[in-house]
């Protein structure tokens, strides 16, 4: 791996506001020690930055590392050089320069974003203008350290059922691209409120967080809590720009993403290969192979998914098979059709107090009881905050005591989990439920 020199950052001088989100200024109490969440632009992370993670994960931490369904990196089990740890990311450049910059890094982007062949536009240079206007803007400094911002190219590559606070979609409209945006939703399922000309995609998510800022009370930190409370048009009615809310706009749906992101993933130019750590968890061991892998492979650096993976670019043809090896080898998860890809799970009982079971342990039991038919997505929660899941999985197992499970199928008819389909269930009891066909229900 090539030895890339690290820019040494300045002392700390600035407190991060109190928060009980974790970021990379503010490192947040649990059970199994604290917890520090890398925020990476555009999900990228370099072969040098993957090293100084695993390097602060092992000397400040108890060597367990995250990867989020935001994209991120998080770091488990910290002791109490909180200081040193943090002059030691900095110095990776892997966050603000000042504390009041970190919370507002919220923008996701497809982990194939200007690479992916089925992209409308490529959204890099935009991104890292949004990401300058947020860090470097002090009024932002006042959004909520949840409220999030996604800005989808068109990548057959995308997470398109995590909500939003402000999405933005690129489409042609006459050849030309626009944005397409919607409010407190998904670009899978929200409805589209206008479209504005890509060139004005900066000044749009000035205006719309601008626009929040001046109507959200102190109560309201959200996007849907102002709309709870206020109507969408009217919302719009006071942004300055022209917005696009002619049928052609206003009915767009987006492309349905790809299936999977796991294994060979196709690139414009070459391959990019997906890898996942078992339920999101990564050793340094992992990260440090991971970036070998990416460095003699590919182009030197790794993206984040939202699918707590990892995906490596620009990997030739040539070079596929001897790096899928080395992934698999390193414990990682490269197909899609593995048990445990198909399962996920908050950290459960012994790192969080709310947690009422040890989710991760039951995850690794209940995946030797899934057979070929069980759905491709399920996700087990020690509480009803579902914190490793984002968007509500088609299948939740919400504890209730260790060791057994209430089993809820999505439905979009019933608010929450969905559909309560068992009660105080074992894990032998919900493998021999998720064997069994069910009828679809999210059409």
């Amino acid at each position: 791996m090539p030895d890339t020199p690290l820019k040494q950052a300045p002392p700390l001088d600035i407190s991060p506001r109190p928060s009980a989100c974790p970021g990379l200024w503010r490192i947040v109490a649990a059970r199994d020690g604290g917890i520090c969440r890398i925020k990476l632009p555009g999900g990228v992370l370099s072969a040098a930055q993957a090293e100084a993670v695993a390097d602060a994960a092992e000397r400040f931490a108890g060597g367990v590392i995250e990867a989020t369904n935001r994209a991120n990196l998080q770091i488990r089990g910290i002791g109490a050089e909180h200081p040193a740890l943090i002059q030691h990311l900095l110095d990776a450049g892997l966050g603000p320069r000042h504390a009041a910059g970190d919370d507002v890094r919220n923008l996701m982007l497809s982990p194939l974003a200007g690479l992916d062949p089925q992209r409308v536009v490529d959204t890099r240079a935009l991104a890292a203008q949004i990401l300058a206007m947020l860090e470097g803007t002090p009024a932002f400094h006042r959004l909520s350290a949840k409220f999030a911002v996604q800005l989808d190219g068109g990548e057959a590559l995308s997470m398109l059922d995590h909500p939003h606070d402000l999405w933005l979609s690129a489409r042609l409209l006459e050849g030309e691209p626009w944005l397409v945006f919607g409010l407190a939703a998904a670009p899978g399922a929200g409805q589209a409120l206008g479209a504005v000309r890509y060139e004005n995609g900066l000044a749009l998510v000035r205006e719309v967080l601008e626009r929040f800022l001046a109507l959200a009370r102190a109560d309201q930190s959200r996007m849907r809590h102002v709309l709870d409370t206020l109507p969408v048009d009217t919302f719009l009615q006071g942004l300055k720009l022209d917005i696009r809310r002619d049928p052609g706009a206003l009915a767009w749906r987006r492309s349905p993403a790809r299936a999977h992101w796991l294994g060979v993933l196709p690139q414009s130019s070459g391959s990019a290969l997906g890898a996942a750590p078992p339920l999101g968890r990564l050793t340094p061991t992992m990260l440090r192979g991971a970036a070998r892998i990416a460095c003699e492979h590919g182009d030197g650096s790794l993206r984040l998914s939202p699918w707590q993976s990892l995906v490596l670019p620009s990997i030739t043809a040539v070079q596929q098979p001897a790096a899928l090896a080395e992934l698999a080898a390193l414990g990682l998860l490269c197909n899609a059709a593995e048990p445990l890809a198909r399962l996920s799970a908050c950290t459960g009982a012994s790192g969080c107090a709310k947690g009422l079971a040890e989710t991760k342990a039951d995850a690794v039991a209940l995946a030797a009881r899934l057979g070929a038919g069980a759905p491709a997505s399920v996700h087990l929660t020690g509480c009803p905050r579902s914190c490793a899941m984002a968007h509500v999985a088609p299948v939740t197992l919400l504890a209730r005591a260790p060791g057994r499970y209430d089993l809820y199928l999505r439905d979009p008819r019933v608010p929450g989990f969905g559909s309560l389909r068992g009660s105080d269930l074992t894990l032998n009891d919900a493998g021999a439920m998720l064997a069994l066909p069910t009828e679809p229900l999210d059409d």
